[in-house]
């Protein structure tokens, strides 16, 4: 499988949309970090204003060396003042844009997770884990940037640009035109070329981030390229991309010599060139030796904000793209999970119905997967649902955890329609036991607890019992204490199923679904479970979705499909007997097992 290789996180266009979106973002500022934020923007702001009066008072300093002593030691203490402002200012701005942005990223970061996990399950199967998990990280992490560090670095640079250019203007005329021809065109085009090789560099990445995934697959795979007698093609293979890395690299080399060239010849040229004619002038009597020297550090100031406020302004964009992708996500539609007095809220007694129900997924409404299926269920029975795969067996779970909900017809819950019960008490109130067991990595005990969080330990222990599992977590060494690590990768399937089935158990549901709970099992694990199972199963209301046949002889009911119908109905006995597609499935998988 091919592996993009990481890139950058894009840019968004800056345009009256984006900021306006952008800024709809401070409403996540709690109220009084919104005034910390302004008196951030003054403090920012007398920040360049002593930036700016520095290359003043230095000129003062240099022309008063003509003067008298106490007009030297008065520039002095004025230095000492604005130096000590300037620290205070600068610590003030840190420490407000700080506040207010962890204030801002807490406050995102817990809605976009309370926003993620309440969103309908398609949302879940349009999204990649990765990309969400891009959201929290990368995305957030841009934010938490940009409003700490890179607004307030563009803000403080625009401020001595504008300041500058003012300053210098008054400085000196005359050399106010020779500078504006020279030093900003030259520090724009030098701009434009860093980042032309920065984009060359980037491609580098690129290339050698594609040559070590070809290093990756194939010791990965060293078997397949050993058993295929493929090692040629893969040193090939990785060849070509080397190759490419290289010839790149030669590239991004001869760009940035001759960017080094152009940086010495151009613009050091430039400075040269003022200088030159600064000290013309001064020699003239046109200029004094302070104004020479308060004019240079202005042209410096301005030239070094002119080039870092391009950087500043990327990584702003990058944040408004930040911005954009995480409040997409939480303006997406998400489940109704809260209170709702125009809900129904009852306990079930566990009677089921589907009536006429057709079903499409919302990513591939062209593929019908049920159609106009009706069938019921009465409190505290059993019914088992078999087909071929792709029937339409596991949707019926599905919908009836509403986790989709059907094109047409009705889903019925002691005869009410599923639509018009409270979605959380709802599923409350159903257990769902899938085939492959996802456990949190954290303990057995937290694990099970997670069926019921105000269990007591000897509810949980009891619950284990009637799972077939406390024998063997007290045979481990911290007993439900033991990490089940990440997924419950240290337990083998037989047992996390089994931990599955005792979180259930502590539910305690009126309606329980299990869809193919012990197909992946060998004999030993399925004979465990399986008596788990007819534990969990008593007196409620069970739909079972199975695979092996033999595991459903004392289900009430056994329905099964065929491209979302139902073609035969009836006990497992009755459908033996009947010799049809039940029947001949039965002998099929008796066959394979033989």
């Amino acid at each position: 499988m091919d592996r993009k290789p990481q890139r950058d996180l894009p840019k968004a266009k800056v345009n009256l949309g984006s900021l306006k979106k952008t800024f709809s973002v401070f409403s996540y500022v709690s109220g009084k970090y919104k005034f910390l934020f302004i008196l951030g923007l003054v403090f920012l702001t007398g920040t360049a204003l002593t930036s700016v009066l520095f290359p003043k008072f230095t000129g003062d300093l240099i022309n008063a060396k003509e003067l008298s002593l106490d007009k030297i030691n008065a520039v002095g203490k004025i230095f000492i003042i604005l130096f000590a402002a300037q620290a205070v200012f600068s610590f003030m701005r840190v420490i407000l844009f700080v506040s207010v942005t962890e204030n801002l990223v807490y406050n995102l970061r817990t809605t976009l997770y309370k926003r993620v996990i309440t969103k309908p399950l398609e949302f879940f199967n349009e999204n990649r884990v990765g990309d969400l998990n891009s959201r929290f990280g990368a995305d957030l992490s841009q934010i938490q940037d940009a409003f700490t560090t890179n607004i307030a670095f563009f803000l403080r640079q625009l401020i001595i640009i504008v300041l500058g250019i003012a300053a210098i203007f008054w400085t000196s005329f005359e050399l106010a035109k020779l500078m504006l021809i020279t030093i900003p065109v030259v520090m724009i085009v030098a701009v434009v070329f860093g980042r032309f090789i920065k984009k060359i560099s980037k491609q580098v990445q690129d290339k050698t981030a594609e040559t070590n995934t070809v290093v990756e697959e194939t010791i990965q795979g060293i078997v397949s390229v050993k058993a295929y007698a493929n090692e040629a093609y893969e040193m090939m293979r990785f060849g070509k991309s080397s190759d490419a890395v290289k010839k790149l690299g030669v590239k991004r080399g001869i760009l940035r010599g001759a960017f080094s060239s152009f940086i010495i010849v151009c613009l050091f040229g430039a400075i040269v060139l003022l200088i030159w004619k600064s000290m013309t002038m001064v020699n003239q009597g046109l200029l004094s030796d302070g104004e020479a020297i308060q004019f240079l550090m202005y042209t410096l100031f301005v030239g070094g904000s002119i080039g870092g406020i391009a950087e500043q302004y990327l990584q702003i964009q990058k944040g408004i793209g930040s911005v954009e992708r995480i409040l997409d996500i939480i303006e997406e539609p998400v489940e109704d999970i809260e209170a709702d007095e125009s809900k129904i809220t009852q306990l079930l007694k566990g009677e089921l119905a589907f009536n006429k129900v057709n079903f499409t997924y919302p990513s591939r409404k062209e593929m019908q997967i049920l159609n106009n299926l009706s069938f019921s269920v009465s409190k505290g029975k059993s019914l088992a649902i078999v087909g071929t795969s792709g029937a339409g067996k596991s949707t019926i779970a599905q919908l009836l955890m509403r986790f989709y909900e059907p094109n047409d017809g009705e889903i019925l819950f002691d005869g009410i329609n599923a639509n018009a019960l409270s979605l959380f008490d709802l599923r409350k109130q159903i257990s769902f036991v899938p085939q492959e067991v996802l456990l949190f990595g954290g303990t057995i005990y937290e694990n099970i607890l997670y069926g019921d969080l105000n269990a007591t330990k000897e509810q949980v222990e009891e619950a284990a019992r009637k799972a077939n599992a406390h024998d063997y977590i007290t045979s481990f060494p911290e007993g439900y204490e033991t990490i089940v690590g990440d997924r419950g990768i240290k337990l083998s399937g037989g047992q996390r199923q089994r931990i599955a089935i005792a979180r259930a158990i502590l539910k305690d549901p009126k309606v329980l679904l299990l869809d193919e709970a012990t197909s992946a099992l060998d004999s030993e694990s399925e004979r465990l479970v399986q008596e788990a199972l007819d534990n969990l199963m008593k007196d409620r209301t069970s739909i079972v979705i199975a695979h092996r046949l033999g595991t459903i002889k004392n289900c009430d009911e056994i329905i099964v499909l065929e491209a979302g119908e139902i073609i035969e109905q009836g006990t497992y006995d009755s459908l033996i007997e009947k010799k049809g597609f039940f029947e001949n499935l039965h002998t099929l998988q008796t066959n394979r097992e033989v």
